[in-house]
Parts: C-alpha cells; structure tokens; sequence
C-alpha cells in the first residue's frame, strides 16, 4: 500500500535514481500522475511536463477502453476488443477523433505554449499506476514517434501482464509493485483522492 501519490512519487524517484536511470524530462499524465511526477522530476532533477491521452469507450460502455488517443492523434487500439465486440469502422473514427480533440484540449490547459520536441531527450513517462495500459500505451507512441534518447515508463503500480506488453514500446519499464492479484489503482493506496486541474498545474509551477 502506499501512502498517497506524492509518497508513491519520492519511493518511485528513489528507485529510478538507485537504477541509475536519468532524465532530461519527466512526463506525468494528468491528472493523477502529476503529484508522482513532481516528485520524480525533484529526485532525477529534470524538467516536469506532461503527455496527454484520452480513451476510447466501447458502444454503450464508455468505462470499457477500446484504445486511446494522445492530444497528437498517437493511438493505442485494443484490436482484439474491437474485433469481439465488432466495432465498425465509422464508430471508431468518430470516437478516435473526438477523444483526440478531448485531449488536446486539455494538454492546452496544462501548457501555455506548444507540445514540446523529446527528440533526443531520456524521457520518463510517469502516472499514479497502470490498469490496461490503454492511456499510457498511446502516450508512449506520441513520445517514441519525436525519437527520444530512451523512453521509460515509470509507475508505483501495475498488473504483471500490463507492464510486460509496455515493455514492447519503452527502452525500460519500472514498477514498484507488480501484484498477480491485481486490484483497481485506488485499491493499492491508503489515500487516493481526486485531483483537480487546478492542484495538477500547481504541481507545473
């Protein structure tokens, strides 16, 4: 268990620096990962910034993630969701760019100028944990396509199965727990509430 995500961050900085693992830039994903990524940016002291997606919901069941979409248009698919549930071509392109507008719009939020280039930078992509991966998938295709230095992905916590296949689209992927038994991300902290847009910019200044 942790204690919250800013104890969670100091533990994750902690590790990544005992592994020898730097940064140019920490890339939280909002909102939850910006608390993780303060901390992390402190310990490897690099800049803090953030990458930013947004899932793609199933027909009449938005919470069940098809994919995902980075503020770019860098998408993530579960094609074998899609092909189960036999999603057509015209729902999909319709969601993708919807949800790709949702997230460029709030990368906006959190940045007063544009996307910056991570072309050879070591790149530290961090969020509070990973369930699917369908977020973090998209956002590490949005990073991996600038041609960082190294790219890896940073979490408290995640599902075994999960943090292998990230394996496949980071140089390095650090987990701090790796339960079989897998809980929601929120049941692996003591205290884990809602973070606003406004906290979550606090954390940029």
């Amino acid at each position: 268990m942790f204690d919250d995500r800013t104890s969670a961050g100091e533990r994750l900085g902690d590790a990544l620096a005992e592994r020898g693992i730097e940064a140019d830039v920490v890339l939280a994903v909002p909102r939850g990962g910006l608390p993780l990524g303060r901390a992390v940016a402190d310990r490897l002291g690099a800049l803090l910034d953030v990458v930013v997606a947004s899932k793609i919901g199933a027909p009449n069941n938005p919470e069940f993630a098809l994919g995902a979409v980075a503020e770019d248009g860098s998408t993530w698919l579960n094609e074998d969701a899609l092909e189960r549930l036999g999603v057509s071509d015209e729902y999909l392109a319709g969601e993708r760019e919807r949800e790709r507008a949702v997230a460029e719009e709030k990368a906006a939020t959190y940045r007063e100028d544009g996307r910056p280039s991570f072309a050879g930078q070591r790149v530290g992509v961090v969020d509070d944990g990973v369930a699917t991966g369908a977020t973090m998938r998209a956002c590490l295709n949005l990073v991996r396509a600038d041609g960082p230095a190294r790219l890896v992905v940073a979490v408290p916590v995640g599902p075994p199965d999960t943090l292998e296949e990230l394996a496949d689209l980071a140089d390095d992927v650090v987990a701090l727990e790796r339960p079989v038994h897998f809980r929601a991300v929120g049941g692996h902290y003591r205290t884990f509430d809602q973070v606003s847009d406004e906290q979550a910019m606090s954390y940029l200044a």
